[in-house]
């Protein structure tokens, strides 16, 4: 990584995990918990990561299998500030701890993000821009777009305020209402496998 560059990453655990039936970010997947899947991938590629979660038992829970030795960012723990509304209250909460200007936004289960995926998506910065957001459809760019896969400015946290406030809470609302650049998920650069999520049993 640059070392003249600050990248930041925020990690949404704040889900309820119905569909599931348990915690997903702390699910043993392949012998560790899935979110330590997600921040091996980290190294070497952030220098700071924001792990929201919706309460303090769940962050107590999830001190104990992360170990901040193991990984060469730092890492703060944080709990949502508005409960049950949703990741967009996550992406709030997190950039409004981040030290850099931009975060990249990454959920909790997605342990098939690569290093590749992080280093192509921060090549895409440009400060004209308030987020990078992958899609897969050139004639479905919003619908089929990746709003938690992407990068926000912290200078957006009014805008999602104001959303919230008036309880506008899907993710791709918000990506319409910001300034915008939107990137082909080109199975090139970015691999479409790289944005798969686990959300049931059966997906694992």
């Amino acid at each position: 990584m640059n070392s003249k560059k600050h990248h930041s990453c925020i990690i949404l655990c704040g889900g309820q995990s119905r569909r599931m039936g348990q915690d997903k970010g702390s699910m043993i997947i392949q012998d560790k918990p899935m979110i330590n899947h997600v921040l091996s991938t980290l190294n070497n590629e952030i220098n700071e990561v924001i792990i929201v979660l919706n309460n303090k038992d769940r962050i107590d829970k999830y001190k104990n299998f992360i170990k901040k030795e193991d990984y060469n960012f730092t890492v703060r723990f944080v709990e949502d500030e508005i409960k049950n509304i949703g990741p967009m209250s996550g992406i709030l909460t997190g950039l409004k701890h981040i030290t850099s200007n931009y975060a990249l936004i990454l959920p909790c289960d997605s342990p098939y993000v690569t290093e590749n995926l992080i280093e192509n998506i921060f090549n895409e910065l440009d400060s004209r821009y308030q987020a990078i957001v992958p899609y897969h459809d050139n004639e479905n760019r919003l619908k089929t777009s990746e709003p938690l896969h992407s990068i926000y400015s912290k200078n957006i946290i009014p805008e999602i305020e104001e959303l919230v406030s008036n309880d506008i809470l899907h993710i791709k609302g918000l990506i319409e209402k910001i300034d915008t650049k939107f990137i082909l998920i080109d199975n090139k650069k970015l691999l479409k496998k790289e944005f798969r999520n686990l959300n049931r049993p059966t997906d694992i």
